[in-house]
């Protein structure tokens, strides 16, 4: 590990308990910053009203940090934009954001696009199949930038134990959630982009970041956007404006091994795209299933699209001046 990374680990690596509640609050009374947190979802039922309602009760109601709890609904077909609605939030359909332009599917688009129907100084990401979901995930990211000028973005850091059915994690399965990270992600910043390596979780959906730093960042439209935006910010504002901090242990519903598969050949595309900025050849990807005694072969795309930065969309700069 390079010297830097090593001396960044001590000093841009926290535990939550380091910024308690009240210095958060104090550091944001006197900075007069807001607070935006949003929640990407696509048929999150189960657990997106939980969130929305935790946070709300600690943060909102209870502690004045956040100022909008905004869900943005990627084209749902179960009662997830009912359910967050009546737990207090926001909804607002990724259609109807910037119309003019057709959305594409992806979690980046809709991370994108939350940019033009939110206000916070600060946003803050939380991904909206968290289970046991505490407010710990969204003071422990927006602390240091609320208590520190200099940082730009901030990471969550966490255990993820690999659950098995009925949502228990095994003794085998206890640390072994992120997949992807360990196998491609990991790998890839390792031997590309050193100075990132002390990131424990650098694909997590859990971050917050000031808004005129994701402004000036394009947004990979699919998977890759963690990566993307983790390279692209180091390259903008250096390692020293990024940080991370530990919040415990993050609980989720885990993809299929094929699922996993396609997530990993977009963030390897997004990886190939910041080394080179040159042209896949065939962006796609294979995969197999079985049908009956024959396995049949499935070929999905991978992302190759990127929205521009914000700050070049015509109807975000006119919202700002207004």
């Amino acid at each position: 590990m390079l010297e830097e990374v090593e001396r960044w680990l001590i000093e841009r690596s926290w535990s939550v308990s380091d910024r308690p509640l009240h210095r958060i609050l104090a550091a944001k009374r006197a900075s007069g910053q807001t607070v935006s947190v949003v929640l990407p979802a696509l048929n999150e039922e189960a657990t997106v009203g939980d969130i929305v309602s935790v946070i709300r009760h600690d943060l909102v109601l209870q502690a004045p940090l956040v100022d909008e709890v905004v869900v943005i609904d990627s084209g749902s077909t179960d009662r997830t934009s009912e359910v967050a609605a009546a737990a207090g939030a926001t909804v607002v359909h990724r259609d109807a954001i910037l119309p003019r332009l057709p959305a594409v599917p992806g979690k980046g688009e809709v991370l994108w696009r939350s940019l033009l129907v939110t206000r916070g100084d600060i946003v803050c990401f939380v991904d909206a199949d968290l289970r046991e979901f505490s407010s710990d995930f969204v003071t422990g990211i927006v602390g240091p930038l609320l208590t520190d000028p200099d940082l730009q973005l901030v990471k969550a850091m966490y255990d993820r134990p690999l659950t098995v059915a009925g949502g228990s994690a095994t003794g085998a399965g206890a640390g072994q959630g992120g997949r992807v990270t360990e196998l491609m992600a990991r790998p890839l910043l390792n031997m590309h982009w050193p100075q990132l390596a002390g990131f424990v979780q650098p694909l997590g959906g859990e971050y917050a970041a000031r808004r005129g730093l994701l402004e000036q960042l394009p947004f990979p439209v699919g998977y890759g956007v963690e990566l993307g935006m983790l390279v692209d910010a180091l390259h903008l504002v250096g390692l020293d404006a990024l940080a991370q901090v530990d919040v415990g242990v993050r609980k989720h519903r885990h993809q299929d091994g094929q699922a996993l598969g396609r997530m990993a050949a977009a963030i390897y595309r997004t990886a190939q795209l910041r080394l080179a900025r040159a042209h896949l050849l065939r962006p796609s990807l294979t995969q197999f299933e079985r049908a009956g005694d024959a396995f049949e072969p499935c070929t999905h795309s991978v992302d190759t699209e990127e929205r521009p930065p914000m700050r070049d969309i015509a109807e975000y700069m006119a919202r700002r001046v207004a």
